[in-house]
């Protein structure tokens, strides 16, 4: 680990720590050796990064320090720009582009070898690009489930029958090929989860479930690790 990532990573350790941490354990986190910490931890001391403690005691970050904008290793930046070329390969067009102009902020924020690297499409996000559903924008799903809103949907089950269902977003999962919404439905009294590429259409409604929303998310979960027990997969509990 350079020295530059290292001093980021002890700053980190004990920003997070709520007692003292001692330089081996420190030394043990970052695989170097406890004399690396105590020389980093010195001169951190001469940046005015405040610091306190003593060797054998352990060390300690004085509150009300606060780091510079967050700052990412190289691994961690390239997870996150395969994270968003992933994110390319999905059915959502509003988060497809979110996605492309964060990476390309992230490579514009970083120094010329490494952003060379990924600017080279090194690192690739390989598959079929799942098709946007015709019958419901997903990002109009995505702000209900922020904003707690009632959707007003026409579905079509597996069956080919065709229902108007109210419903109340509380998740969207996303999967290579489509895209479930995850809902507590009013005509059935039950969470359900409906493919997106059954949704005919999709309306907002001005009505809103505020405070519900997490408990709801709380009792899909229950149920879906329930269902992981009894090995149903989340495409048998769609609607």
């Amino acid at each position: 680990m350079r020295k530059a990532s290292r001093l980021f990573e002890i700053i980190q350790i004990l920003r997070l720590a709520r007692r003292p941490v001692t330089a081996q354990t420190i030394a043990e986190t970052l695989e170097v050796t406890a004399r690396s910490v105590y020389r980093d931890i010195a001169a951190l001391q001469t940046m005015r990064v405040p610091i306190e403690g003593e060797r054998g005691v352990g060390y300690i970050l004085r509150p009300g320090f606060s780091l510079p904008p967050l700052m990412f290793s190289i691994e961690e930046t390239e997870a996150i720009v395969l994270a968003l070329a992933m994110v390319d390969r999905i059915g959502d067009t509003e988060l497809r582009r979110a996605a492309k102009k964060a990476g390309d902020k992230i490579v514009a924020s970083l120094p010329e070898p490494l952003s060379k690297t990924l600017c080279a499409n090194a690192l690739h996000a390989w598959g079929i690009i799942a098709p946007a559903p015709a019958g419901v924008d997903l990002a109009t799903v995505r702000r209900a489930v922020r904003d707690e809103e009632r959707l007003d949907i026409g579905y079509r089950d597996e069956t080919g029958a065709e229902t108007q269902r109210r419903i109340r977003p509380i998740a969207v999962i996303y999967y290579s090929q489509t895209v479930n919404i995850v809902a507590w439905c009013e005509l059935r009294q039950a969470i359900r989860n409906f493919r997106s590429d059954r949704v005919l259409s999709c309306e907002t409604t001005g009505s809103f479930f505020k405070l519900e929303g997490e408990k709801l998310r709380q009792v899909w979960m229950s149920g879906w690790q329930s269902n992981q027990l009894g090995n149903r997969t989340p495409e048998r509990a769609a609607d």
